[in-house]
């Protein structure tokens, strides 16, 4: 069965956005990148809750960045994206929109024939498998930054659940990779 992976950049006070829901405190150099690609190569599927997908879901780098960072984003956005939203209005050509029934969505997309799936985001959307014990990895980036203030990583767990470390990476930037599988 394919796993949901949630690879996720964190505050070292745990928060994945800061009060204003910016990400610019988040670290994007070579070696992060080549950890990236190294993600990408084991995944076909990201999924996405609808404003997540507004802001990356297609993204291109800019001509200036780095080859790192194009060849990720090149790959990203040859996979298959499923997007969770709502609103019945939203239209994402190529992509599977998903309204309702998230569990037995998610739960069928880990079923069938691929590799493994990649929760990308967004907050709602990363609680919502949380709680439904959908993830099966967490790789945690710990940037090395607290933000004093914004949207929490696990802000709607109630059970407790159990995770075993697989391995630590700590980065030349003072990230901190945690590799976690679910126990």
């Amino acid at each position: 069965m394919r796993k949901i992976i949630l690879d996720l950049a964190v505050s070292l006070d745990g928060f994945i956005e800061d009060e204003n829901g910016e990400i610019d405190w988040c670290i994007l150099d070579e070696e992060v990148l080549e950890e990236l690609l190294k993600l990408a190569s084991r995944i076909d599927t990201v999924l996405y809750g609808r404003i997540s997908y507004d802001g990356y879901g297609n993204y291109t780098p800019a001509d200036t960045a780095s080859d790192f960072e194009k060849q990720f984003y090149w790959q990203i956005n040859q996979m298959h994206k499923v997007v969770f939203t709502r609103n019945e209005d939203f239209n994402a050509p190529g992509a599977t929109i998903i309204r309702d029934n998230i569990k037995d969505a998610v739960t069928q997309l880990k079923s069938r024939p691929g590799k493994d799936i990649w929760l990308f985001g967004g907050a709602s959307l990363i609680s919502a498998l949380i709680a439904d014990d959908l993830v099966d990895e967490y790789r945690i980036a710990v940037h090395p930054v607290v933000l004093g203030t914004g949207k929490p990583l696990f802000s709607n767990v109630k059970d407790r659940i159990n995770l075993r470390l697989t391995h630590t990476r700590a980065f030349s930037s003072g990230l901190v990779g945690l590799y976690y599988q679910r126990s």
